[in-house]
């Protein structure tokens, strides 16, 4: 195996350049790998699928604007507060892709959107859901619009296809203040499936699901606008896009080993590192300075990881990488082998899941475009689930 450190797309500089010089641990963001990757995955859809990436994996605005300048059409958000850095940074339109159940966040993103003039998307699966949209929109008579949640194998949230209940709410969504957008999806099980054999089988299990369910819909006389599926491994092995309007990945501008081992991507495409250093070592361990609270204990995606262990350490000077083994909050502890470096050498580890890496970090470091920056994580994750959240309050 390589060192994918001195490996670029095209093979001719070395990857991470500048993390060196920056005080760790820190997550770092290699510019040119990130940019790839964002073309990348728009090369993927084309002309014919939309793209509105979710921006959880970033929470950047700097980010999400790269990915609109690409071609991106919008931006896909986790919860109230996320959605709302957004739409006051101008960004549109917004899907708030989580069931949102207190009408006080509701009305307050639909505010703000109102005064931003962004598009606000929502997401329902269940009647109590629907209702809280209701309320929301009678108390600021304002709406947005709503797509249907469908369960494709995740069995997370999102309404069974197969149930007379998933029947009854889009006639109800169809009926209801807000304009329904048609059917969303998330094929998170994905992440499970092994190898891109089988990440390609829940692609197409995906697509089929929701298409029979639209022609079911439209045999009851209910249009189905438009169909929105997301995952960053069923898009990089997807079974094609036919009847599909849009898609929501997230994960792979940076990806990460749970990709690699998936086998979607390679070492030389992850764009995002913990740059660490050995602060001890025993005859067994590296001691470095990020732990738990750096790297998460994250063995990949909706606990269906199949790493082992908590990233690889790679250096110029190693051939293989070697592994985290163990996590305190503040250390790590990496299984040295045969190798003897040295206290104070730096390490840069790739992480299970990116994700989670982002949500733990102060910022980002852009490195190994020429020029360091520092790029602000807009929406930290720090979710305060106070009554009217979102409300415009500059």
């Amino acid at each position: 195996m390589h060192d994918p450190l001195n490996v670029s797309a095209d093979g001719t500089r070395k990857a991470f350049a500048g993390a060196e010089d920056l005080q760790t641990p820190c997550v770092v963001v290699d510019e040119p790998r990130l940019d790839a990757n964002i073309a990348r995955m728009q090369s993927i859809v084309g002309s014919r699928v939309e793209l509105h990436p979710h921006i959880k994996t970033h929470k950047s605005v700097a980010i999400a604007r790269r990915q609109l300048a690409a071609g991106a059409r919008g931006i896909t958000a986790s919860h109230a507060a996320e959605a709302a850095v957004f739409i006051r940074a101008g960004i549109s339109p917004v899907t708030v892709a989580y069931p949102m159940i207190t009408p006080g966040q509701v009305a307050g993103l639909l505010k703000l959107a109102a005064d931003r003039d962004a598009e606000l998307r929502f997401i329902v699966d269940s009647s109590f859901g629907l209702d809280v949209l209701e309320q929301a929109a009678v108390e600021t008579g304002r709406a947005g619009g709503v797509f249907l949640k469908i369960d494709v194998g995740l069995h997370r949230c999102g309404v069974d296809p197969k149930s007379s209940e998933s029947l009854v709410l889009a006639d109800r969504l169809a009926r209801s203040r807000y304009r329904f957008m048609g059917l969303l999806s998330h094929a998170g099980h994905a992440y499970g499936a092994g190898n891109p054999d089988g990440v390609r089988k829940a692609a197409a299990d995906e697509r089929e699901t929701l298409l029979r369910f639209r022609e079911a819909l439209r045999g009851r006389g209910i249009d189905v606008p438009r169909i929105s599926i997301g995952s960053t491994p069923t898009m990089l092995c997807n079974d094609g896009f036919e009847g599909i309007d849009e898609a929501r990945p997230g994960n792979y501008i940076f990806l990460d080993l749970t990709a690699v081992r998936l086998g979607i991507a390679t070492r030389s495409e992850i764009a995002l590192a913990v740059a660490t250093t050995i602060i001890s070592a025993n005859r067994d361990f590296y001691i470095i300075d990020a732990g738990s609270k750096t790297l998460s204990s994250d063995l990949g995606p909706h606990s269906v990881g199949t790493g082992t262990a908590f990233g690889e350490a790679w250096s110029d000077e190693l051939e293989t990488p070697l592994i985290v083994t163990r996590l305190s909050e503040e250390h790590g502890m990496v299984a040295r082998g045969a190798t003897d470096l040295a206290i104070g050498d730096r390490l840069l580890i790739y992480p299970n899941h990116s994700c989670v890496v982002v949500n733990l970090a102060a910022g980002l470091h852009l490195v190994g475009g020429g020029e360091q920056r520092r790029l602000a994580i807009d929406a930290a994750d720090n979710r305060i689930r106070a009554q009217g959240e979102g409300e415009d309050r500059d």
